[in-house]
């Protein structure tokens, strides 16, 4: 074996930039495995430890008023475990040193000591001393955005009245992991507060002395949830449900689980790229060594090599390969995962969120690079070693050739004879001419997905910030509010125009799909909120019948024409139909639409609305912010150029990061697919060039046909690639759609220019590394036969 292993190292030094080239696509595999693994167990893992340790519910419900008394009776239900009824407020706070508006939410707890549910990990100082009225604990995040300690005093504004508190110290929630307001998909950490407070105290001032409007529950082990739900929601109905819920409508539980299935699809589908390319390369690359080889195999097995030492060689070339790629993945991809496990931490509030190389993750990683590796060779290898060694002595049989269309047509005529060289030997081998077309295709298809979302990510936000919202403040009232709300706001300091809307909780179902949402009621020609067909065209609400976001059409089912049935989740819990009267296409969110007359009409109410939207004007919005302070009814104020700045930076944070990378590694790929091809094509066409330069062709000639073809199948290769990357792009796009934002399916042409400029560009830095093995050719020992 000491002769095979010396051969193995002769291969790998004769055919290192190749070697390099392959572990590089390999090593990208691994690296795209390695973060997006391991960041899905480092967030599932902070999830379940915190969870499990604070006793996070499993069922919610809210409710407008009822009696402490009805606790015992909802302790009763069959499959309750654990039940505590809590207040829950919604407040507006001012912090010294921030002009802008704060909204808030005081959760209760019992006085002085921990809640039985969701139990709060404290970061810094204590839970409100027993008997105090005026202490609070705060959120970390908040904290963190004001600066604020233990000691210091905000003001909020709880039922109307103004009140000064003290903040006992800062706390994480299993509850509010991610932390975002009533109506918002993006954290706003000082916009927006999460506040604990004394029973007793919050009770008192927000007029709940001896009641409840919140209800959490774990269930016991085995016990289903819709049983407990439809009780609960059976009992709580005339206090004022808006329906009970389990953790999957829990807002924050919600939308940790769909960063999890996106980090999921992103471990599937983009490995399985990356590595399919990679076993292609050593196909391509085996294929030819043993092409090469023949004879050598022969000799060993004239000198008693058997079929399973020879396999083993080969096996170890690979070996060494994916060995080589697999330890630069792990190494990049730990580098780069914890770099984004710090960037989970800032938008998931967990007590620990570390990331963690697992020995688990690394056998995955060895196991799927290896299984692709053995996939790309075992099939050149097995067809190599059971050669017997008379055949394999005896060279290939020459090609049979004869004269085609280039020696009668008119191309014969103007094409030099270089050129005609290129084409003649593409067309004789088509095969492998295919095979490196689809190789290089590959590349730029690589690059299309890699880069295509940096554009969808700003047509999305483009689309939301200026043609769907196109106010500067969202105003939401404590309640349901008469329509002359509107004339008061239209005199308010800088304030240009008004649009209202009433908004309604429901639960929408056809056949057996449901999705709770909220209606929106707006004018019949919203102004201050756009509603856009597929094609971006505006669309104005029907008198009658709903209008939903395709998205939402498309998980219930649903086209025009059907008949919706809507439950009611507020006042007297009505079930209803509507006819589904138009899709509606939203980049973010999902909502149904009405015209806000007839929902109205269709809730048997008065011309209520629930809040405005307002155009102003920027520079007077102090004296704004210090009207709207006064105005007791106004439950929350928010600022819509604050959301897209935070939406943008999540975006920014983890999905085009997570871009990035794949983009950089593309490019490397795009490198390595081509001058892979390359060097296999100066390796077996090395004795042809040289006897063409005997032949009396010039260096530039004979230089010709090997760039000359590079650039040919690199050119053939572009649309091929724009052709697989569109559909990997929508396939991607489709996969990554969910409830908080779904990327439109948008390639731009500066989209297809980027993917074919990186392919040329790899293609001309193969093509200087190629040009210097032309230089230094050495005719002699090119033209010597294999005989």
């Amino acid at each position: 074996m000491r002769t095979l292993t010396r051969k193995l190292l002769r291969d790998l030094a004769s055919l290192k930039g190749q070697a390099a080239a392959i572990a590089t696509v390999i090593g990208s595999g691994v690296m795209v495995l390695i973060i997006t693994v391991s960041s899905l167990d480092a967030v599932k893992l902070a999830q379940q430890r915190f969870y499990e340790s604070h006793q996070f519910a499993d069922v919610f419900a809210d409710l407008v008023r009822a009696p402490d008394g009805l606790a015992e009776r909802l302790r009763e239900i069959p499959g309750v475990n654990l039940l505590e009824t809590r207040v829950r407020a919604p407040v507006r706070v001012e912090v010294d040193g921030f002009d802008e508006p704060v909204r808030g939410l005081i959760t209760s707890i019992p006085d002085g000591r921990q809640p039985l549910l969701n139990r709060l990990h404290l970061r810094e100082g204590s839970l409100p001393d027993p008997g105090r009225s005026d202490q609070v604990l705060i959120s970390e995040s908040f904290a963190e955005a004001h600066g604020l300690r233990a000691g210091d005093q905000i003001r909020a504004i709880i039922n109307g009245r103004l009140e000064t508190l003290t903040i006992s110290g800062s706390a994480l929630s299993p509850e509010h992991v991610y932390q975002i307001g009533p109506g918002d998909i993006m954290p706003d950490y000082q916009r927006f507060a999460v506040m604990w407070m004394n029973r007793r105290a919050l009770g008192h001032a927000f007029g709940m002395d001896g009641a409840f409007n919140n209800v959490v529950l774990t269930l016991q082990a085995g016990a289903p949830e819709e049983p407990v739900i439809d009780a609960l929601d059976d009992i709580l109905a005339r206090f004022g449900s808006v329906g009970a819920h389990g953790r999957d409508d829990q807002i924050s539980h919600r939308f940790i689980e769909e960063e999890l299935d996106q980090l999921r699809i992103m471990a599937t589908v983009l490995p399985a790229i990356f590595l399919g390319v990679s076993a292609f390369l050593l196909n391509v690359l085996m294929a030819r060594i043993l092409r090469t080889q023949r004879q050598q195999v022969a000799v060993l097995k004239a000198f008693g090599y058997g079929n399973g030492q020879i396999a083993l060689h080969f096996g170890q070339f690979t070996a060494i390969i994916v060995s080589v790629g697999v330890g630069a993945g792990v190494l990049l991809g730990a580098w780069a995962g914890e770099g984004l496990a710090g960037v989970y931490a800032e938008y998931f509030r967990f007590p620990e969120l570390h990331f963690v190389l697992r020995p688990s993750i690394l056998l995955l990683a060895t196991v799927v690079a290896a299984t692709a590796a053995a996939l790309g060779t075992w099939r050149a290898v097995q067809s190599a070693v059971r050669l017997p060694p008379a055949e394999a002595m005896r060279p290939p049989a020459p090609e049979r050739f004869s004269r085609g269309w280039l020696e009668h047509g008119l191309l014969a005529r103007v094409l030099d004879q270089p050129t005609r060289i290129i084409l003649r030997n593409l067309n004789r081998h088509r095969f492998k001419t295919t095979l490196s077309i689809l190789g290089v295709g590959l590349s730029a298809a690589l690059l299309l997905v890699g880069s295509y979302q940096f554009n969808a990510v700003d047509h999305m936000l483009d689309t939301q910030y200026r043609l769907v919202q196109r106010s500067d403040l969202h105003l939401t009232f404590t309640d349901p509010t008469p329509e002359r709300a509107v004339a008061e706001l239209r005199h308010a300091p800088g304030v240009l125009m008004v649009e209202s809307y009433r908004s309604v909780p429901v639960r929408l179902r056809y056949g057996h799909g449901s999705y709770r949402t909220v209606i929106l009621g707006l004018d019949a020609e919203p102004q201050l909120r756009g509603l856009l067909d597929r094609d971006g065209q505006e669309l104005s609400l029907p008198p009658e019948g709903l209008l939903l976001t395709d998205y939402l059409a498309q998980h219930l089912g649903v086209v025009p024409g059907d008949r919706i049935e809507v439950e009611v989740m507020e006042g007297r819990r009505q079930i209803l139909t509507a006819r589904l009267a138009g899709l509606v296409e939203d980049p973010i969110g999902v909502s149904a639409y009405m015209e806000r007359r007839a929902l109205n009409r269709l809730l048997s109410e008065g011309p209520a609305i629930s809040g405005v939207w307002l155009l102003t004007d920027r520079s007077m919005d102090r004296q704004l912010f210090e009207h709207l302070w006064e105005i007791p009814r106004i439950a929350s104020i928010g600022l819509l150029a604050d959301a897209e700045s935070n939406i943008r930076g999540y975006i920014q944070d983890t999905i085009l990061l997570t871009m990035l990378i794949l983009l950089l590694l593309a490019g490397s790929i795009a490198f390595a697919v081509v001058y892979n091809n390359a060097r296999i094509t100066f390796a077996e066409r090395a004795r042809e060039l040289a006897t063409l330069r005997v032949l009396g062709f010039s260096r530039a000639e004979v230089a010709w046909i090997l760039v000359g073809e590079t650039f040919l199948l690199t050119l053939i290769a572009i649309p091929v690639g724009w052709l697989i990357g569109t559909l990997l792009a929508w396939l991607l796009t489709q996969a990554l759609s969910i409830d908080l934002f779904r990327i439109p399916f948008i390639i731009t042409p500066r989209t297809y220019a980027f993917a074919a400029a990186g392919v040329l560009m790899a293609a001309v830095l193969a093509t200087l590394l190629i040009a210097r093995r032309l230089q230094r050719l050495d005719m002699v020992s090119a033209l010597k036969t294999a005989e």
